[in-house]
Formats: C-alpha cells, structure tokens, sequence
C-alpha cells in the first residue's frame, strides 16, 4: 500500500493491526468475525480483510495492488534493508524495476545521490543483493577469484603440498561459476579427510576418490585426487569441458600417457597446446589441426582504458584522478573518458554545454600529463529509434563515440537489433557499448540477431567492445570469433566508475581469451600512436559523409 502511494493514515492502521495480531495470545484464526472485530486495534474493515484472509487465503485489496506491481519491485522488497518508501524512490524516480538493474546501478553509484540514500546506503543494498545472488549456488567468477585463490594456498599448507591444481570452470575462466574444482597428487584417506574439517568444510565427504563439500554461501567445492604419473592427463580431463575432453581423449585412445605433462599429451596428439581458456568443445580441436589456433591477448598487452566515468556524470573520482592513476599506477599510454550523454539524466548526464566546459579541461589536462593522453569520449545514449544522443556538430567534437542502450530493454530481437544497426550506421559511432545490456545471473541481455549485429559492424567499420565489468562481460564470449572472422576490431572496455574500476580489464582479458582474441584483434592493444590514427580515420569518414 506504501508502494502505491496509499492514504498514510489507511496504511499506519494496517501496520498498527499486523503488530496487534503478531501479540496476540492466541491464533486470530480461531475467531469469528465478530470477534475479530472485537480486537483492540483492528475495527471492521481490518477485521473483514484478516477474516477474508483465512476463509479464502488471498486479500483482494492486495491481489490488486500486486497486479500493478513488476515482479521485479516485489522481488526487490524481499531485500533487507530496502524499505518501501526506498524502492519507491528506486522505482519511479530511477526508472529501475529488477533486481539486477539496482545492483548494477549501485555499481555505477546512481544511488549516492537519490533522495533518501548516500553512499553507505548504497554499499548495504549492494552487498545484500550479492547475498541474494549468491544463494543460487551460481557465481560470478570475479566474486569468488580470491575465495578460490585462498583456498588453494590454505589447502597447500594444510596438506603440506605444492601438488594442488584448481581445474574446472575456473581455470577455463569461464564468466559464471557453479563447481570450484580442485586436483591434488595423493590419496582420499580419513586423514586426509580431518584435515578438510580443519578447513571448516565440515559437510565433505569422500565419494571415490573425489571430495565433495558445499560452503555457506552455496558453493560447490571438489577435490579430486591422482597419482603423480597421472598429473598430466588428470589436468586435461579435469580442466576442459566434456565435449573437448572426449573429442581428444578419442585421438588419444591407446596412447601411453603415464608421467607425461599437459604439454607432452598434446604433442602426442599432433596438435599445439591449446590454452585452457580455450577447451570448451567448440571449434579449438580444428582449429589446432589447421595450425589457425590464436595467440591469445594477454592483460600485459593493453596499452590504454577506454570507456570511463568521472565526477562529471556518476563517477566516483573526478577526470584528472582517473586518468592519473591509469597513467602511474597501470602505466598505460592514454585514458578515454565516456561520461554519460544528455538522456542520462539519471546519472547526471552532460549537456552541450558541460561537454565543452569537460572538453576544456581534457585540453589543460593534456598539457599537464603529456606524453599521456586523454581522449575526449562519450557514451552516448542509442535512443529508441535507434538515433544518437547529441546532433552532428557536438558527435563531431568528440574523439570517439561510445554508442550504448540504456533504456526501453522491452524489445523484439527484430526491432532491437534494427535500432543497434542505425545506431551502428550513423558515421560518428566509433564502439558499440555492452551490445546487449545483459547482467550476469541478474538480468538476461535483450535479444538481438547477433550475426546482423555483426556483420553491420564490419560494414561500418564499428568496434565492438567487450564490457570488462564482471557483471556484464559483453559481447559475450561465444561471439568474438565470428567478429574476428568479419574484420571487427573488439575493444576490453572497463566502464570504470571509479578508479579501481579500470581493474576490471583483467575480467575482459580473461574472457577476451575465451574468445580467441589477439592483441592484433584488439583496439586498446595499440600504441598512443596507432588508436590517434584509428580515431583520425573516423574523423575523415565522418567528414566525407557529411
């Protein structure tokens, strides 16, 4: 009733007749109706709703109000700490209706300035959604990265060995996490088992030779054991998925893999080593036997941070501090700013005259930070029909265009993916930002005809970017190849909000490699020198098309 704005009087009453019944001494289903109206604090009409209640257990009033609710706001209700007044904010002044488009709006830091909310607020709804999320037993990998990391080094010491592995999904890298896999040289025994308890995984227990336990926050752990003969050929059927791990297991049949490394097995294949980012049964095999296997990107290769938000829309820090600590603390050659266009509104997107007044600074900033550059970007807003935030003349004074969807996600594939294709049509769109807007084990992306997508890309010579935050990591893996097959240039973009968030690129390179991408592949593996001509090219074509 709070939700929908209902008279506060009627709603104080509700409350006020909820806590009455939770005192009560007895079980108010035992009354009548007349009786229930008899209760101090509840009068005829509450009376009438409770006695509806536990005749026919459902209250029309409230089937009513739940039908004009999202089932996202009702999920969002279930979240500890957001009240309704909260998510009334959230709701109708944010414009955000699913649990997932909050917790990425936390990250964004789109609540530190709502009414009602501040940054402390904000980091409390963050980490109780994390909390929701993590209770489906499935993990983003960046959540879990030093869980599996500490376990790994704590297992070594508490077992005395070197010889443990992590295998499975995480050593592939993959994006969402459901078994955190380990292999370790030696025996399953009882006192292998005490030591586990010691860890405080209580729940394990050894099946074969495998152990099997579950943390408190729903993750599966497994511990398989081996010979140290087996090392090798364990690591392979551990690490790759099914479907590669059968594929070579079958060129391998009758071969003698005892006391043979990783590296040696695939030898005796015939084939290169093929990364484990890479063994997940889809084309790698044929492309080892073709000798087409890429050399994969590599975090070291990236030379500049592109795509990110400063002080002048949602960021954390102000311009000169992120581009700073790209500068001294990652030493990177260049930095591009992309604050938010003017449809933005919710996260105080800039107009045409704060773009120049943001322009101005870029200018001062590149005096004082040269050799080091700062690109002047934008991410601007692709509007429902498919058309850019900004006119022509202010597109033109920007040195890259970041073009993304924000907003009205409720689309057909065929209407979304015509509105990507104009917006990859129009002249001034450089990088085509997190092309489907999905949030990982929050929200599902909004369907789009990716081969179209695409293939648009490669007519208009538009980058596609690969959003490095952990919760987006978009354009999904499964695509980069077929983008790379067509001459599409993909950019490991961190949408940083603040300055650790350029971090992030470590996420994009992991699944960038998933992909098959080289740093030939990518556009911030070029030097200062090479993206200055890349973004000079724009300039010329969009002056031809003028």
């Amino acid at each position: 009733m709070e939700l929908h704005n209902e008279n506060p009087f009627k709603v104080r009453s509700v409350a006020n007749a909820a806590f009455k019944v939770d005192k009560l001494p007895y079980p108010i289903y035992t009354k009548s109706l007349a009786e229930m109206e008899q209760v101090d604090g509840l009068g005829k009409s509450i009376a009438a709703k409770i006695n509806e209640l536990v005749q026919t257990n459902s209250i029309q009033e409230l089937a009513e109000l739940v039908n004009q609710t999202p089932p996202g706001i009702i999920e969002m209700m279930q979240i500890k700490g957001i009240g309704p007044k909260k998510i009334l904010v959230i709701w109708k002044d944010l414009g955000i209706d699913t649990v997932g488009e909050l917790y990425y709006a936390c990250n964004e830091n789109r609540l530190i300035e709502a009414k009602g909310f501040g940054l402390k607020t904000q980091e409390e709804i963050k980490k109780n959604i994390e909390f929701s999320i993590a209770s489906n037993g499935r993990f983003l990998y960046a959540k879990i990265e030093k869980f599996a990391d500490d376990l790994l080094e704590l297992t070594k010491k508490t077992l005395n060995t070197e010889l443990i592995y992590i295998t499975g999904q995480f050593r592939r890298k993959c994006e969402i996490i459901d078994s955190l896999d380990f292999l370790i040289v030696g025996q399953a025994s009882e006192e292998v088992m005490q030591k586990f308890i010691s860890l405080g995984l209580e729940n394990a227990e050894i099946i074969g030779q495998e152990l099997k336990c579950k943390t408190e926050s729903g993750l599966n752990v497994q511990f398989s054991f081996c010979n140290a003969e087996d090392l090798g050929k364990e690591l392979i059927i551990k690490t790759g998925n099914t479907e590669h791990t059968e594929a070579l297991l079958s060129i391998l049949a009758g071969s003698d893999l005892k006391n043979k490394t990783e590296e040696q097995i695939y030898e005796i294949t015939g084939l290169p080593f093929i990364e484990p980012e890479l063994r997940e049964g889809i084309n790698e095999i044929e492309l080892a036997k073709s000798n087409k296997l890429p050399e994969l990107i590599q975090y070291s290769d990236l030379k500049g941070s592109l795509h990110n938000h400063s002080t002048w829309s949602d960021g954390i820090h102000t311009l000169e501090e992120m581009a700073s600590y790209c500068k001294n603390e990652l030493k990177l050659e260049y930095f591009g700013i992309c604050d938010h266009s003017k449809s933005a509104f919710y996260a105080n997107g800039l107009n045409e005259l704060r773009v120049a007044a943001q322009h101005r600074e870029i200018d001062k900033l590149n005096k004082k930070l040269a050799p080091f550059r700062i690109f002047k970007g934008i991410e601007s807003d692709i509007l429902y029909d498919g058309s850019l935030d900004y006119s022509n003349e202010v597109l033109a004074s920007f040195d890259f265009v970041v073009a993304s969807v924000h907003s009205i996600l409720n689309m057909t594939e065929e209407k979304a993916t015509e509105r990507l294709i104009k917006a990859i049509e129009n002249p001034y769109t450089t990088i085509l930002g997190h092309p489907t807007g999905r949030l990982l084990l929050s929200r599902s992306g909004y369907p789009i005809d990716h081969k179209k997508v695409i293939d648009a890309c490669a007519a208009s010579n538009v980058i596609i970017e690969i959003n490095a935050n952990p919760l987006r990591l978009d354009l999904d893996w499964r695509w980069h190849q077929y983008a790379i097959s067509k001459g599409v240039l993909l950019s490991i973009n961190p949408d940083a909000h603040r300055i650790e968030g350029n971090l992030d690129m470590k996420y994009g390179t992991f699944i960038a490699r998933k992909g098959g991408l080289s740093k030939l592949n990518c556009l911030n593996a070029m030097t200062l020198e090479q993206i200055v001509s890349v973004f000079e090219q724009q300039k010329i074509k969009c002056q031809l098309e003028k």
